[in-house]
């Protein structure tokens, strides 16, 4: 861990130094260019006000590492590089998701108890329904993320449960972009042939992830608890739509309430198509 001079404490991580207990089958390396967007696109993001991980530190390395850039069976060498980047915490969807998976409950709630006295203050330990406050405070913030995204064109690339932050920040850049003119349809992963992460199925995919977080909370929660989280996330998709409207009422200097606001920027992103 780090500790700042506002007194936060974040926790640094390595990305490209090579192998550990979490790379699968990969080698644990980072070429330099990827590394290189991902310092530097974490940064844009932080000052574009948008709940990211940081950057602190690039070093080039003396190792070669070998990929196959655009998935064409092309592989060729590249210069490798360790980013050596921050975040209040790296727990993600999937950290949960897996403990659940495996049954290991008490662990899993050790682990929420965990994130929830160390990330989620205004959650009161000693509460029966802190687990429902906590996912109820994850749909909306995540909600939030995602419109931010989706007002400066951001485009993760891999949106699954393993890179969407328990805290609601954005985290592990990889295939990722920002679209050039609007396009619902843009996809940043050369990988992804269906098309599963197009910039325009972000929020879909973030209450797909989300109905996944409930399914690993659920063998925690009583059946009123169930009831209610279910409902919280049935809200999902009205918070995101008001929040999204809002960044973009903003954008265009809309003031007050119109019922045709919605219309008007639906219009004016249409216009904005490629030809």
């Amino acid at each position: 861990c780090y500790f700042c001079r506002h007194g936060e404490r974040w926790e640094l991580q390595l990305k490209g130094s090579g192998k550990t207990p979490y790379s699968r089958n990969g080698d644990g390396r980072a070429v330099l260019c990827s590394s290189l967007r991902e310092f530097l696109c974490s940064e844009a993001m932080h000052y574009l006000g948008i709940p990211t991980s940081r950057a602190a530190s690039l070093v080039v390395s003396d190792d070669d590492v070998w990929r196959d850039q655009f998935y064409n069976g092309n592989i060729k060498k590249e210069r490798g590089a360790v980013v050596l980047r921050l975040a209040k915490s790296w727990f993600r969807i999937g950290s949960l998701e897996i403990l659940a998976h495996s049954g290991e409950l008490d662990l899993q709630r050790r682990l929420l108890d965990f994130i929830i006295q160390e990330h989620f203050p205004s959650i009161a330990m000693n509460d029966s329904n802190r687990y429902l406050e906590f996912f109820s405070t994850v749909v909306s913030e995540t909600a939030d993320l995602i419109a931010l995204w989706m007002s400066v064109g951001f485009a993760h690339g891999v949106c699954n449960t393993d890179n969407f932050s328990l805290l609601s920040i954005t985290i592990d850049y990889g295939p990722f972009g920002f679209m050039d003119s609007y396009d619902p349809n843009f996809v940043p992963n050369t990988s992804d042939d269906e098309r599963r992460y197009k910039i325009g199925n972000q929020a879909n995919v973030g209450l797909f992830n989300l109905s996944k977080l409930l399914q690993a909370l659920k063998p925690l929660l009583d059946p009123r608890q169930k009831q209610l989280a279910s409902q919280i996330l049935e809200g999902y998709g009205e918070h995101y739509s008001i929040r999204f409207t809002e960044l973009f009422k903003t954008k265009l200097g809309l003031l007050g309430e119109n019922e045709n606001d919605t219309y008007l920027i639906a219009f004016l992103l249409k216009v904005s198509l490629p030809c």
